[in-house]
């Protein structure tokens, strides 16, 4: 019996001189939340949560965590990470309802699984993906994420000298032009090369349709959330067929999955490891998309705790899935490990230590804290 012992957790914000772009807004730091769990023989595990949405998240769910969960959590067995997540859920949902904060809470739960699997791959000796079942791997192919259409031109050879060969471009910014510029842009790929798209839901469905008219006689990958994520059945089947449709990072639980799967628009699935399911939720739903020929690609675009355990979690999934690899400039995933030395032809190399492989907060990271609790039992 494993029982938690003490819960830490670091709202994180780092500046960045160019803010990152998406359809909806602006990111003008870069914000993250590490948490940290030990139990009662000194065992520890890591996790990332969720924090760049809204501005004012990070230390909203580092309070959250700390007045609302640990109480629930602390001197818990938590041995079978999986049963505690289930748990959790349950116990959280009339909390969430009260006060309309599903989001925040999955979020926090996404964290807490995550390191619970990291402690327990740690106890093991194992990497999270060995111990979740997978055999050993080290390295998962990758893909070059968060390049805004305007900079690609310029980001795309500097990731491509990076090691990567797929790149997926942000769209959506009501500039008419964007179609023949997304066309430009594929013309200047070389051979064996990928493009994927990412609307961040700019569009409504005839908005979405008439982009994709321009654009279908490309062999594009995938293009992300066309349209709002809670879109009618019949927009999202209205859009299927043309260009892979991919989506997930906006959809939350079992149920709400398996219905997605259930209507089949969605090519690829993208549930992220932060904002909710942790490694308990999402290596599920990767296993119903890919029995059913689909390709999971783990969403993320937030520090390198979750990136390493984004990269563990495709591991133990296996099938066709790429991890996204944001290359916007953060000093909360590079202070982990640069981009550089972990990209090679096209591939993440995977730490091998046990866990998700990475044992504390560095220096360049503690310097960016901005608030941070600590229960304990």
């Amino acid at each position: 019996m494993t029982r938690l012992n003490r819960l830490q957790a670091w709202a994180c914000r780092s500046p960045i001189s160019t803010p990152v772009e998406t359809s909806f807004g602006r990111m003008r730091d870069r914000p993250a939340v590490f948490v940290r769990i030990e139990d009662d023989e000194g065992g520890f595990g890591w996790g990332e949560i969720f924090a760049n949405w809204p501005a004012a998240g990070a230390e909203h769910r580092v309070n959250l965590l700390a007045e609302d969960i640990a109480p629930l959590l602390l001197g818990q067995d938590i041995s079978a990470p999986d049963c505690i997540f289930h748990s959790l859920e349950r116990k959280t949902h009339i909390r969430a309802l009260q006060c309309g904060e599903f989001g925040p809470f999955r979020q926090v739960l996404a964290g807490l699984d995550q390191a619970m699997w990291d402690l327990k791959a740690r106890r093991a000796g194992e990497t999270v993906h060995q111990t979740l079942g997978s055999t050993r791997v080290t390295k998962v192919p990758a893909y070059a994420s968060g390049i805004h259409i305007s900079a690609a031109a310029k980001v795309i050879p500097q990731a491509r000298d990076l090691g990567f060969c797929s790149f997926k471009v942000k769209v959506g910014f009501g500039d008419e032009n964007e179609a023949m510029i997304i066309r430009d842009i594929h013309s200047g790929l070389s051979a064996g090369e990928m493009l994927m798209l990412d609307a961040n839901q700019a569009w409504d469905v005839a908005q979405a349709e008439a982009f994709l008219n321009k654009v279908a006689d490309l062999p594009i990958g995938w293009i992300e959330e066309p349209i709002r994520a809670d879109s009618g059945e019949r927009d999202w089947l209205r859009l299927a067929g043309q260009i892979p449709l991919a989506g997930g990072e906006n959809i939350a639980g079992i149920d709400a999955f398996d219905a997605t799967l259930n209507l089949g628009a969605l090519d690829v699935y993208q549930p992220d490891i932060a904002k909710w399911g942790g490694f308990t939720g999402c290596l599920a739903v990767a296993g119903h998309a890919i029995a059913r020929g689909h390709s999971y690609c783990p969403h993320f675009l937030g520090g390198g705790i979750g990136l390493a355990a984004s990269a563990q979690l495709l591991a133990a999934a296996g099938g066709p899935g790429l991890l996204e690899v944001d290359v916007n400039p953060n000093p909360l995933r590079d202070a982990f490990g640069s981009i550089g030395t972990r990209v090679q032809d096209g591939f993440w190399l995977l730490d091998q230590a046990a866990g998700i492989g990475l044992t504390g907060l560095p220096e360049e990271v503690r310097a960016c804290i901005t608030h941070q609790c600590e229960r304990t039992r």
